[in-house]
């Protein structure tokens, strides 16, 4: 008997277990579908982080079906309003966007901010990086500042955007940080990333403020010189702009909005499956095929981060006369 009641307990300790576990696999898979709405066309930023997630959530069975739709036009304003205007249809839609989302609703480019959607999530983060050419004369952050320290005007720094877009706050925010006025920074705009390291590679320009993943593999192969990232710490064996005595951090984040009127469950639904990626392999392949890092900031926590974000970007181009 007592062997038998041994036996029932073990049976029935189990089978809470399975039950837990279906509950939890529940949870998971609580959305089936993501339509994808991408605010640029194909082989962009945007483009390539949205159709690697949902590459990983299709193949780790998270999600049953997705799918991707490229909307240019209007610095990503086109996407956001339709967002908006068709709200009661976009239930299963999340919009990729980025930093740039603060940047532009800031200067004006169109007239609606993140606080107009529904935040899901901050998902990946493409560190900022200052970079030079392998035979630069400029081999640490200290040569660099001390040529800015003698004459800023002559120290040209590229970027693969106009003035006062990402790349050339970056650059303005660094040299801040350390000390420097950063409407001193003579920043020479390209019309892409392409053509930004181009202009490095034949010496027009002398340092690059670019994304890590633009240029992580040719500084790996010894074709460049990454100075330092603007992450907290370390990563693949470039230190961060703290660890060189700059105080300064910033993550050009990627993340997921969605239409206005989701619900609370909806919201937290879609951030739980981003969170459950995670801790798969299909994430982690996709993850450092790009050299993304991870950074899991969910509804709440993405509103704080992105309002924190956004003053101290306004607060910047205030200061250098860009609003």
């Amino acid at each position: 008997m007592k062997s038998q009641f041994s036996k029932i307990c073990k049976n029935i300790a189990l089978a809470s277990c399975l039950v837990a576990g279906m509950a939890t696999t529940s949870v998971a898979s609580s959305v089936e579908k993501i339509h994808f709405l991408i605010p640029g066309g194909a082989g962009g930023g945007w483009d390539g982080t949205a159709r690697g997630i949902g590459e990983a959530l299709k193949k780790s069975n998270l999600i049953k079906e997705v799918s991707y739709e490229n909307m240019s036009g209007g610095g990503g304003g086109t996407a956001i309003a339709y967002m908006i205007e068709t709200a009661s249809r976009q239930q299963n839609t999340l919009m990729i966007n980025s930093t740039p989302i603060v940047i532009r609703s800031l200067q004006g480019v169109f007239p609606q901010s993140f606080k107009d959607l529904s935040l899901v999530a901050a998902v990946v983060a493409d560190y900022q990086v200052l970079v030079v050419s392998k035979n630069s004369k400029y081999n640490s952050w200290a040569d660099i500042k001390a040529a800015f320290d003698k004459n800023p005007t002559a120290l040209k720094i590229g970027g693969g955007s106009s003035r006062g877009s990402m790349d050339h706050l970056v650059a303005a925010q660094i040299f801040k940080a350390a000390g420097g006025n950063p409407s001193s920074v003579r920043y020479v705009p390209y019309d892409a990333g392409g053509k930004a390291l181009a202009g490095l590679l034949t010496g027009e320009i002398e340092i690059l403020s670019t994304g890590l993943g633009e240029v992580i593999d040719k500084h790996k192969s010894g074709e460049l010189k990454i100075i330092a990232t603007t992450s907290d710490a370390t990563i693949d064996g470039i230190p961060s702009f703290k660890e060189v005595g700059v105080d300064t951090y910033f993550a050009n984040w990627r993340g997921f909005f969605g239409a206005p009127n989701l619900s609370e469950e909806q919201i937290n639904d879609f951030a739980k499956v981003f969170s459950e990626m995670y801790k798969t392999k299909e994430w982690e392949e996709v993850r450092s095929r790009y050299g993304w890092s991870n950074l899991y900031k969910p509804t709440k926590s993405f509103r704080t981060f992105l309002e924190k974000q956004e003053q101290e970007i306004s607060s910047l181009m205030k200061e250098m006369g860009f609003l």
